[in-house]
C-alpha cells in the first residue's frame, strides 16, 4: 500500500517543539514512530498564520496514556489496521532498523571524536538509546558486522529494477499491456534491464545469454514433444543457470506462483473495500436513526410547547373573566352606596 498523505492545513505552520535545545534530547523527545499531532482537544488556542490572521485551534496536549502503551498496541490505537500483531512488530523493527541506519550515516560517520559523537544526539532518538548506539557501531563486534555486511554487498551478482513493486504485479502489468502472458525467463528479462534497455551490470548480461542459449537447447529438444510444459522448462532453466534456490528465496516467481500472489491482492484489497463498505453503511444507518431521533424529540417538544401556551392562554382568561367580574361586583356596590 502507498504511504497516506498527511492533511496540510492552508497558511498554518506547524513546528516541533524543542525545548532546551541542548538538553533537548532527553525521555522527552518524541519516539520513532510517534505523531506529535494530539490525539484529542484540551483547551483551544490561538496560531498566528503566515498571512497575519490568528485562527482558533486546537491547543497543544501530551499523549502520555498513548505512550504508556507497548508499540504494538500504540499502532493499533492511533491506526485502523486489519493485520495481525506480528506484522506490526515486523514493520516496527525494520522501519526502526533503517532508521538507526540512516542516522549512522548521518551522525556516526562523521569525522569526529567519539565524545561529539555521543554528545550530538539526533531529533529522532532518546539520549541513552543513541549512547548504545554509538557505542555498539564503535565496538569491534560492530565494526565485524559492518564489514560482514559490506562484503555481502559487494558479493551480490546482480539486483533488479522492480523496486518496491513485487514481481507479481511487474508480471500482471506486463500481462496486461502486452495480452500474453509473462513467464520466469521473460519477467526476469523485464526486471533486470536498465530504462534503455541494457542489463544492469555486465554479470546480468551475461546471464540473460546463458538463459536465452539453454532456452534455445530446450526448444530445440521439444519442438518434436508437444506434451512437455513450457513452464516447467523455464524453471528448470532458471534453476541450471542461477542455481538451486537457497534460505526461502526465489529468483523468479513462476506464473502460477504470480497469479496466485495477484488474487491474494485482489481478495484483500476486495475484502478491504467490502468492510469500508459496510462501515459505511453502518455509519449512514445510525446518522438516519440519530436523525429520526431528533426529529421526534423535536416534535414532542412542540407538542410540548404548544400544550404550555394553550394552558397558559386559558389561565390568561381566566384571569381577565375574574377581574371583569370584579369590576362589574364594584360598580354594583358603587351604585348601590350612592342610592342610598
Amino acid at each position: 500500500m502507498g504511504k497516506m498523505r498527511r492533511r496540510r492545513l492552508r497558511d498554518l505552520s506547524i513546528v516541533q517543539n524543542t525545548p532546551n535545545s541542548e538538553e533537548g534530547n532527553s525521555e522527552l523527545q518524541t519516539v520513532v514512530g510517534s505523531s506529535n499531532v494530539p490525539k484529542t482537544l484540551d483547551e483551544p488556542e490561538e496560531f498566528q498564520t503566515e498571512s497575519g490572521e490568528t485562527r482558533r485551534v486546537r491547543g497543544r496536549m501530551l499523549l502520555r496514556d498513548l505512550y504508556d502503551l507497548d508499540p504494538v498496541e500504540r499502532v493499533k490505537e492511533r491506526f485502523a489496521l486489519e493485520v495481525s500483531d506480528d506484522y506490526i512488530k515486523k514493520a516496527l523493527v525494520k522501519r526502526w532498523r533503517d532508521n538507526k541506519s540512516t542516522l549512522k550515516k548521518q551522525y556516526f560517520k562523521k569525522d569526529i571524536s567519539l565524545e561529539e559523537k555521543l554528545r550530538n544526539v539526533p531529533l529522532e532518538m532518546l539520549r541513552y538509546q543513541w549512547e548504545d548506539a554509538v557505542r555498539f557501531w564503535n565496538s569491534k563486534k560492530g565494526e565485524d558486522r559492518e564489514r560482514v555486511g559490506t562484503s555481502s554487498r559487494k558479493k551480490q551478482k546482480f539486483t533488479h529494477t522492480a523496486g518496491s513493486r513485487s514481481f507479481a504485479s511487474v508480471a500482471e502489468a506486463e500481462e496486461v499491456k502486452s495480452r500474453q502472458k509473462v513467464g520466469r525467463l521473460q519477467l526476469f528479462e523485464i526486471t533486470h534491464r536498465k530504462k534503455d534497455g541494457s542489463p544492469m551490470t555486465s554479470e546480468v548480461g551475461e546471464i540473460m545469454e546463458k538463459l536465452k542459449e539453454k532456452k534455445a537447447e530446450y526448444e530445440a529438444i521439444t519442438s518434436s514433444d508437444s506434451s512437455v510444459n513450457l513452464e516447467n522448462i523455464d524453471n528448470r532453466i532458471i534453476t541450471e543457470v542461477l542455481g538451486p534456490e537457497r534460505y526461502g528465496r526465489q529468483y523468479m516467481p513462476s506464473g502460477t506462483q504470480a497469479q496466485a500472489e495477484v488474487q491474494r491482492l485482489r481478495d484483500q484489497i476486495a475484502q478491504m473495500q467490502a468492510n469500508t463498505v459496510e462501515q459505511i453503511a453502518e455509519v449512514q444507518r445510525k446518522y438516519e436513526e440519530l436523525q429520526q431521533q431528533l426529529r421526534v424529540e423535536a416534535a414532542e417538544r412542540e407538542t410540548a410547547t404548544a400544550a404550555r401556551e394553550a394552558e397558559a392562554r386559558a389561565m390568561v382568561a381566566e384571569q381577565s373573566k375574574k377581574y371583569d367580574d370584579l369590576q362589574l361586583q364594584l360598580q354594583q356596590m358603587m351604585h348601590m352606596f350612592h342610592q342610598s
